[in-house]
């Protein structure tokens, strides 16, 4: 279908536009931004007044649940959600049952992904064979089988020797090690920060030396091998100071951030409040604080979800035996765009936060509203006031603190590949 949108404030922080322009897609597409050509004949015009045209959100963290968990979510219920929320492009930790560390299931996930025909699927291979931490998994054939990179999930490998080969074996194929910082000794199965709050509520805590010894650790063995480092979910400011360092000193690391640690801290959890039962653990308002001036200088490059969705029983427990996470597409642009404002971060640096950032961190040519660049788009009314509430959520899991959140920002259009996959009736 060709495609006119029209009137729309495009912001492409990759091409640096930030102004009124025309969009001209064709055959799935972008071919003309700005000056339209006159024998440009659209079969569709979207009248973008009053709306931010941006590229396709970009997510590094989003749990499908598929294969092994459809009882949580699927493929199907997870990309349309994802529509919803403007993202085009998400990656899938290889923690799905069966582990992504064969071919054959990261094939199984692009299929399924590509059947829906709503949101791009990339997979992270695992980084070690069943996510186990005792031997390196096939990365060249899972790079073959289209994984983008890398990550033994939330799974911290305590052999410290394992990870330093598996990050050679990695650097020698070019893939992203994707790192969830935590020390599993320190952590010492705790489920909130190790704080006042944990000492009020009698619940075991993590400490921040948790996060801050896997981050030294990972460091020094990215000086060893020159392998490439994604560190996923920061949650404490001194990990941010030490990535900031260390980035100044030219390591090849990058770090993200998920919306839900740039809004809650560990008052949230003061009612045992299973929905901010999370990981890594909510934290003290200085870390919130310190994750959102890393956004702000550039430290960290992108914002994610951190999707999990859940079953209701899942949170139904005591605090500390409920499952961890929270159903978090849907509210990943709003989220985002109130700690900018709330940061004083210019809207087109927190869009390249969820477009350019994430694509150069996974290395695709994506993220972008360049003409011949495939026409992936997120169209927004950036004033709009929406309520998340269950009945409207399009996820198969409601597990969200901000359930009733007067939430600023609405998706009105979603385009992938040319297609519109998510308009919302007005």
């Amino acid at each position: 279908m060709h495609i006119l949108i029209q009137n729309g404030h495009v912001i492409d922080p990759a091409n640096n536009i930030d102004s009124t322009q025309s969009i001209a897609i064709a055959n799935g597409s972008i071919i003309a931004v700005g000056q339209i050509p006159d024998s440009f004949n659209p079969e569709r015009s979207i009248d973008a007044s009053g709306l931010i045209v941006c590229p396709g959100l970009i997510d590094l963290r989003a749990h499908l649940r598929e294969p092994g968990q459809e009882h949580k979510a699927t493929i199907d219920s997870e990309t349309r959600a994802a529509a919803r929320g403007g993202i085009t492009t998400l990656c899938c930790p290889p923690d799905t049952q069966p582990v992504i560390d064969t071919p054959a299931v990261a094939t199984l996930i692009r299929d399924q992904a590509h059947a829906a025909g709503r949101t791009r699927v990339l997979p992270l291979g695992a980084l070690t064979q069943g996510l186990a931490g005792e031997q390196l998994s096939s990365m060249h054939a899972l790079k073959e089988a289209g994984c983008i990179g890398v990550s033994n999930a939330m799974i911290p490998l305590g052999n410290p020797l394992i990870l330093k080969r598996a990050m050679e074996y990695a650097a020698t194929h070019q893939l992203t090690v994707f790192i969830h910082a935590e020390d599993a000794s320190l952590a010492d199965n705790g489920c909130v920060h190790n704080g006042a709050v944990a000492t009020r509520l009698g619940l075991p805590g993590i400490p921040t030396a948790a996060e801050t010894v896997a981050v030294a650790t990972v460091l020094a063995l990215v000086e060893e091998t020159g392998a490439r480092v994604h560190f996923s979910m920061l949650s404490t400011a001194r990990a941010v100071r030490m990535i900031a360092r260390a980035s100044h000193d030219g390591l090849p690391i990058s770090a993200d951030v998920s919306a839900h640690h740039l809004h809650l801290t560990e008052i949230d959890v003061l009612d045992f409040d299973s929905r901010c039962h999370v990981r890594p653990p909510l934290r003290t308002q200085r870390d919130r604080d310190g994750l959102r001036e890393g956004l702000r200088d550039g430290t960290i490059t992108a914002i994610c979800s951190d999707h999990q969705p859940h079953e209701a029983d899942a949170k139904l427990a005591p605090f500390s035996a409920t499952e961890t996470g929270i159903s978090a597409l849907e509210t990943l642009l709003p989220l985002a765009l109130q700690a900018a404002s709330d940061s004083h971060i210019s809207r087109s640096d927190v869009i390249a936060s969820l477009t350019r950032g994430p694509a150069k961190i996974l290395g695709i040519d994506a993220g972008t509203l360049s003409v011949g660049t495939s026409a992936d788009i997120c169209i927004f009314d950036p004033d709009s006031y929406w309520t998340l509430s269950q009945n409207t959520m399009l996820s198969r899991g409601h597990n969200t603190p901000f359930l009733d959140w007067d939430l600023k920002g609405q998706v009105r259009y979603t385009l992938l590949n040319g297609q519109c996959v998510f308009e919302e009736k007005t």
